[in-house]
């Protein structure tokens, strides 16, 4: 004789209408008064009494809602739908395709609440075997984000991704620098160019990519204020960059940057030559203020830069340009100045001085600017 159920252990009957067996279980009074019965439902007893448990796992938990056929993939569409808002939409399209092509193939299909620490592990270590380390640390944000906002509606205990670390992934390209014969054959091969200027600025004062394209006329002053004590020389203010929202990588990037000769001479042809650009556009021209800009007046894209900057390199004596980017003028000037602080200023072509200048302090003061800095370049 079977012996009848503790109470509390809730019941199992089949239902003929649905053609399934149906597991219940009291689990007290509501605030209402009405009783609070949860079920699962299966082919067999089994079944049914396996989805009852896990349901009672949900309970137990305090998730409200968890259903049991939601996936990783669930959460990273989830996340990737509604909770990258206000992002830009370059940043959008890269976690699209780095979760569409590795996350979502290796574990989309796994029950997120069935996802362990081991499974993530796993995953990443397979990973750092064909991709860099900055691709591993988006990947694991990416995945990590998305666990954690589906904790915040209830779908899942707890993060797991969280408990993992990133493993080192494979070397990604080395950054290098321009040696002074190198620099020396780029500034050369610039002369001449609508890009001269760019190059003559992102290799003597160090400004980003970013930032020189951003750059506006009203924060350039070719003159400065030589009767002030002290004096106040030429200089760029560095306050705005392409990035969202227009601002610079970090709020101690907001710089104003002293200018040297050379920087001068290049600015003042380049706003010549601009003239020249807006005269011969006519209606086309659209204006925006920028140092440098397209034929008609917007603002140059990345691809842009890159390819006026390898005529430049194919130009130059001894330069490759399949192997240089934009960005590495400013390593340059990084590199220099670290030389020069070292006491070795022929290995570097430049050297920045930090300090406080007052005059300089007060162009600060219509915008936040942390700190100022005089060049000396060796150019």
């Amino acid at each position: 004789m079977t012996s009848r159920r503790s109470r509390g252990d809730g019941g199992l009957h089949w239902d003929a209408r649905r053609q399934r067996w149906i597991a219940t279980a009291s689990l007290g009074y509501g605030p209402a008064g009405k009783r609070i019965t949860r079920r699962g439902s299966g082919k067999t007893k089994t079944e049914a009494k396996n989805k009852l448990k896990e349901v009672l796992r949900d309970y137990d938990d305090g998730l409200a809602i968890a259903p049991s056929d939601y996936t990783v993939a669930d959460a990273v569409n989830d996340w990737l739908a509604y909770g990258l808002s206000g992002r830009d939409a370059r940043t959008l399209d890269l976690y699209t395709q780095q979760c569409r092509s590795h996350i979502l193939p290796a574990l989309g299909a796994r029950k997120l609440r069935d996802l362990t620490a081991a499974d993530v592990e796993k995953w990443l270590a397979a990973k750092a075997a064909t991709l860099s380390t900055r691709t591993l640390q988006i990947l694991h944000s990416c995945l990590n984000r998305a666990i954690k906002r589906a904790m915040a509606r209830d779908k899942v205990k707890r993060n797991v991704a969280e408990l993992c670390s990133v493993p080192k992934g494979q070397p990604g390209r080395t950054s290098k620098a321009l040696t002074m014969a190198q620099a020396e054959a780029v500034l050369r091969a610039a002369e001449g160019t609508r890009m001269h200027a760019y190059v003559v600025l992102s290799l003597l004062t160090g400004a980003r990519t970013e930032e020189l394209r951003a750059l506006t006329w009203d924060h350039v002053d070719l003159e400065g204020r030589p009767d002030a004590v002290p004096p106040v020389p030429p200089y760029i203010a560095v306050w705005r960059s392409v990035r969202t929202g227009g601002d610079t990588k970090t709020r101690k990037s907001r710089r104003t940057l002293a200018l040297p000769r050379r920087c001068v001479d290049a600015l003042r042809h380049q706003r010549e030559m601009q003239d020249l650009q807006r005269a011969a556009a006519g209606a086309r021209w659209q204006e925006h203020g920028l140092v440098f800009s397209s034929a008609v007046g917007t603002m140059l894209d990345p691809a842009d830069v890159r390819r006026d900057f390898r005529k430049i390199l194919n130009l130059a004596d001894g330069m490759a340009a399949r192997d240089w980017t934009p960005r590495e003028l400013r390593h340059s000037f990084v590199i220099c100045t670290a030389f020069s602080a070292r006491g070795t200023p022929e290995s570097g072509a430049c050297r920045i001085v930090p300090h406080e200048h007052p005059v300089l302090g007060e162009v600060r003061a219509a915008g936040p600017v942390p700190g100022s800095f005089s060049l000396r370049c060796c150019f």
